[in-house]
């Protein structure tokens, strides 16, 4: 009979958000970078040009949206970022979480701190979020598909197009499954086996990751375009939409101004054509911050920054959501695989059990504990600590949930004329009673998974689930203030070891933004496509979605 396992020093609790950021190990598979002819550098980019449709963002929306506008019209594209090929830390599962480690100026992420005093962090590079996620791909529920208003067969035949790209099975080794089977075990039921669709029950779910661990980006969609009808500007941030007032009943988006890395601006015209437009794709904070800038927006923040109002629209940076994530790390007597999201469990109560392993976190000299370097301040003396952690320490995994919706909400206001400063943004996370309920019964949930026979294996038997929530509940996951014994209340525990799984959205609603064909409502030649304009967030992981609706 195999003795009684004893746990590892509770310090190593303070790896809890850390490690999720840098799940780590080493691959020695080569990198397939494309050449696209059609991608350049925006100093190489005339100081006037003309396009049937002028894209800002190539995203996650941006990329497949380009590729489909190309095969019948000239499409220029404006992306700030540069290129994810070539990049190591974007294209290997090992590496994740280094793009959101780097707080560097040509980094592929930009970090901002909510209001609330959650780390996040916003896409800037080709092919957007899909370049810095953990890969989970899985569609949005039917009756939401049906609620939003779309067409069943053709947001069928997009998805399709997407995947046949950049989706695939994943491997399921032995952690993964051992949280599967505990889901089952926990209730959550009936086991539908490996499936894109959203379907109550417990499911293995696809990934951007391919079976050699490279991850293919919604990038990857420009295989699809028409070469000779795209241009991809790179390093080009835009600056302000313009607009024509004069003689016309409303005002109507004519052109982009735009600036290169060197500083140098630029101007994109819509060609003369009564169906040719700008879209704004620059994501949940880029899409309201550039209408802001723009002149459409709320009437005091346009004045507070001496902005020429083009149109009062109090609803831009409105009904700001981010879906509240919160995880308890279980350290694991044996061996796991270094893993991302597989596995989900959708529960009927409205929350998503996720999760996700590595082990030997400790054995890189530089490992930088992902989003907490360079160091938030009050983070410091924790990252000292775990630097000199052992390296057992970092063996195991974590079980996370999420929230649907969320039914909270807040806003976002514009702190400078820069595109490049974050604007400051307020999500309100548990605001709404019941998104605390969902929360509650999700950890209840992760409890029950936990404390599962299948997934006993890869747990200490020294270590009670309260522990592991009372220990994780001292980790440095956020900037808010601890209470001591969180984990005897669940509530508390869910508010005070709030996180992000960067679903955040809204702020270009449809309804209070644009309509139901994404125009911005009140001006014309001017749309939104991109999740800002969610009510709330599609599936499990919206980035299906957000391909699919660009498609």
């Amino acid at each position: 009979m195999v003795g009684r396992r004893s746990a590892p020093s509770v310090a190593y609790f303070l790896v809890t958000h850390a490690l999720f950021f840098l799940l780590a190990c080493r691959l020695s598979a080569s990198q397939q970078a494309r050449n696209y002819t059609f991608v350049h550098d925006a100093r190489t980019a005339p100081e006037i040009s003309y396009y049937d449709y002028i894209i800002v963002g190539g995203g996650t929306a941006g990329c497949p949206l380009a590729a489909t506008l190309s095969q019948n019209a000239t499409v220029l594209v404006l992306e700030r970022g540069g290129s994810p090929y070539g990049d190591p830390n974007i294209t290997y599962l090992a590496n994740f979480g280094a793009p959101l480690a780097d707080a560097s100026p040509s980094s592929p992420s930009q970090r901002f701190i909510s209001e609330d005093g959650v780390i996040n962090a916003r896409a800037r590079v080709l092919g957007g979020g899909s370049c810095l996620n953990a890969g989970f791909y899985s569609r949005a529920e039917a009756d939401y598909i049906r609620d939003v208003g779309w067409n069943s067969e053709l947001a069928k035949q997009s998805y399709e197009w997407v995947e046949k790209k950049v989706a695939f099975q994943p491997p399921m080794k032995q952690w993964q499954s051992a949280v599967r089977d505990g889901l089952i075990d926990a209730g959550v039921l009936p086991n539908n086996g490996f499936t894109y669709d959203h379907m109550y029950g417990t499911k293995v779910g696809g990934s951007i990751f391919d079976t050699a661990g490279h991850r293919h980006t919604a990038a990857d969609l420009l295989d699809y375009a028409n070469p000779d009808g795209l241009t991809v500007l790179l390093k080009a941030t835009a600056h302000k939409v313009l607009f024509h007032t004069r003689g016309k009943a409303r005002p109507t988006a004519h052109a982009v101004v735009f600036r290169d890395s060197t500083g140098a601006k630029h101007r994109a015209y819509l060609n003369s054509g009564a169906h040719n437009e700008i879209i704004i794709s620059a994501g949940s904070l880029g899409s309201p911050q550039l209408l802001i800038l723009s002149g459409v927006g709320p009437v005091d923040q346009l004045k507070a920054h001496n902005i020429t109002v083009v149109l009062d629209q109090p609803m831009v940076g409105q009904l700001m959501s981010d879906n509240p994530m919160n995880a308890v790390f279980v350290p694991s007597p044996v061996p796991v695989e270094v893993s991302l999201i597989e596995v989900v469990g959708i529960t009927h109560f409205g929350s998503y059990i996720e999760a996700a392993s590595g082990a030997n976190f400790g054995s890189f000299p530089d490992n930088d504990y992902g989003l907490f370097s360079p160091k938030v301040k009050a983070l410091e003396r924790a990252i000292y600590n775990m630097s000199k952690l052992d390296r057992a320490a970092f063996r195991g995994g974590f079980i996370l949930e999420k929230i649907m919706g969320p039914i909270s909400t807040g806003h976002l206001e514009l702190t400078s004329k820069n595109p490049n400063v974050n604007p400051s943004v307020t999500f309100n996370y548990f605001k709404h009673p019941e998104d605390l309920a969902r929360c509650v019964q999700g950890m209840s949930t992760i409890e029950r998974v936990i404390g599962s026979k299948p997934f006993s294996k890869f747990r200490y038997d020294t270590l009670s689930v309260p522990q592991l929530l009372n220990m994780t509940a001292t980790a440095p996951v956020n900037l808010l203030p601890r209470h001591s014994n969180s984990s005897v209340s669940l509530e508390q525990f869910c508010k005070d070891t709030v996180m992000t799984i960067w679903h955040y959205h809204g702020g270009c609603q449809v309804g209070a933004v644009v309509d139901r064909d994404y125009k911005v409502i009140g001006v014309d030649a001017l749309r939104v496509i991109d999740g800002s304009t969610f009510n709330a967030s599609p599936g499990t992981n919206p980035q299906a979605t957000v391909m699919m609706l660009g498609r």
